[in-house]
Formats: C-alpha cells, structure tokens, sequence
C-alpha cells in the first residue's frame, strides 16, 4: 500500500473551461439582489469561487455586462454561501481591475459591491496588494 501526498495548490491549477462557460451564460441572465443556486449549481460552481486564476480568465470575457454580473454573483455568492468565502482573493477583486482595465468601470459597482457584502477586501483587494 502507498500513500501518495496532496498538493492543494493543484487543485487550483486549471479552470475548468466548460463550468466558466456554464457560469458566465448564467451570469449573462442573472438579475436582481438575491443569489438562489440550485444544488447542482452550487456544487458546479463552488472552485471557481475559490480560483485563483480569474486575473487572466477576466481578459477574455465579454461583454463588459457579463463581468459586472459575475462581480455580483461573486458578492451575493460569499454572502450566502460559506464555501464561497476567498476574502482578499475573491475573484471579485480580479474581475473589478479588468474592467478598470478596460476603462469600463462604474463607480455604481463599488457602492454596490459594498451594500452587499461585508468583505473588507471588496471591490478593490487589499490595500497591501495596491501598493
């Protein structure tokens, strides 16, 4: 018998293309204040809550109104659901400088984002990471 060691950095290593897919055209629909997730979805979504790679990914979706969405299931999502919780590493962070990057941000969304969750770190990360 052997016992082989877990890296849980793995886990993070690739996004699973298929569930951002399914994630963003849920994104593309979602409406409203209230974050309701089936138990498949939820069970679908969780890992990219956590992931780590939303900086790059970010860069390839469109259109802006599909970020400004996640940005808001994300917050809504950290709230509700205590396996969503990433703190200073939420991918709401990643998702805010891309559409900074894009000059495509409201200032709306920072209001928003703050009425709706009580992550310090949200929309802009840590203060830290800024400098």
């Amino acid at each position: 018998m052997s016992v082989d060691t877990f890296d849980p950095s793995a886990m993070n290593a690739v996004m699973d293309e298929d569930t951002c897919r399914e994630l963003c055209a849920f994104a593309a629909r979602f409406e409203g204040d209230q974050l309701q997730l089936t138990e498949a979805e939820l069970a679908r979504f969780t890992p990219l809550a956590v992931h780590a790679g939303w900086a790059e990914k970010a860069q390839t979706i469109e259109p802006p109104s599909v970020l400004e969405a996640l940005i808001k299931i994300f917050t809504l999502g950290e709230m509700n659901y205590a396996s969503w919780a990433a703190g200073d590493k939420s991918p709401v962070i990643a998702l805010v400088k891309e559409l900074k990057r894009r000059e495509a941000y409201d200032s709306s969304i920072t209001k928003w984002v703050k009425a709706h969750t009580t992550n310090r770190f949200l929309p802009h990360g840590s203060l830290m990471d800024r400098l």
